[in-house]
């Protein structure tokens, strides 16, 4: 069991260190592609990273007889273009937020969706804690230091991330909502898809790309992709089989952490100090979110493993 919750703990932290490197290739492919060309491009690749999993998945699977099938497939079409349309606002405003801030603040503000998501579900009679609260104040507390500027103004970037937090957060009820009703896997390719269809339309309405273009941010762009959005994915999947939650909830939130060292490494990003104490706040606030409940229902032996 414990080389399992091991082989979990790595293949997390190996997820959210995609995620948080994901930021920057987001960053460097709109040096050449605007934001909805790249994000279309980016789940097209993410859905077709799925394909082969879902074929094994169907090969193992008995027949079912075809009105069945009709069904199934009529649920996951409506389900797959409800989540696929709530992830194309949210990484719409994720990845136009980009043009205007950096990466490493940006993976910040996007990992209040942890904090966020406890909250919404007091909207649908969802109970909650003190710790849920706690990290709330911590995180706005840093998201001021963070975002809040001298005359009381925050940068259109930061807001357009703030917005698309919420959104994935609104993105995590609903999956929760409707994984049980049908295969995820399945699910997970619809919604890439109609995210996909949704960008590339988009962006032919209001972009201007090339060949040229395309191929100078490949390299993000398949980073973006394949990586961030299919194996990272995939990834997740199967470390949650024999997941530790408490494990689970750190390891994941370090994606805002590897965010801040990719810009700074990579894209030569920095921090004042106002900005940096906003971020540690900010981190502080998603672990006492995510945690408290784990320590107070199950003890500290059992949160340290």
């Amino acid at each position: 069991m414990q080389n399992q919750h091991l082989k979990s703990d790595l293949l997390f932290l190996l997820s959210a260190t995609i995620w948080g490197f994901a930021f920057v290739a987001q960053r460097m492919g709109m040096d050449h592609v605007g934001p909805f060309t790249f994000n279309g491009i980016r789940f097209l690749l993410g859905a077709m990273v799925l394909v082969p999993f879902i074929g094994k998945d169907l090969n193992n699977q008995p027949k079912r007889n075809t009105g069945n099938r009709q069904i199934q497939s009529k649920r996951l079409f409506f389900y797959g273009g409800l989540a696929g349309l709530t992830i194309f606002a949210g990484a719409s405003l994720q990845q136009v937020g980009l043009v205007y801030t950096t990466a490493g603040k940006a993976g910040f503000i996007t990992g209040l969706y942890v904090v966020i998501v406890p909250i919404m579900g007091l909207l649908w009679g969802q109970r909650t804690n003190a710790g849920t609260w706690g990290g709330a104040l911590m995180a706005a507390a840093g998201m001021y230091l963070l975002s809040v500027n001298e005359d009381l103004t925050v940068s259109f970037g930061d807001l357009l991330e703030l917005i698309g937090a919420v959104l994935w957060a609104g993105h995590i009820h609903l999956i929760g909502w409707l994984s049980p009703k049908t295969d995820s896997l399945r699910l997970a390719f619809v919604q890439f898809m109609v995210c996909a269809a949704a960008s590339l339309i988009t962006a032919v309405a209001v972009e201007t790309a090339s060949v040229a273009a395309i191929t100078a941010a490949a390299l993000p762009i398949i980073y973006g992709g394949a990586l961030s959005v299919g194996v990272a994915y995939t990834l997740q999947v199967v470390a949650q089989r024999h997941a530790h939650p408490a494990h689970a909830a750190i390891l994941l939130s370090l994606e805002a952490v590897f965010a801040a060292v990719g810009g700074w490494l990579i894209l030569g990003e920095t921090m004042s100090g106002r900005g940096m104490m906003g971020c540690a706040l900010m981190f502080m606030g998603m672990m006492v979110s995510q945690l408290y409940g784990l320590v107070i229902r199950k003890g500290p032996k059992t949160v340290l493993g």
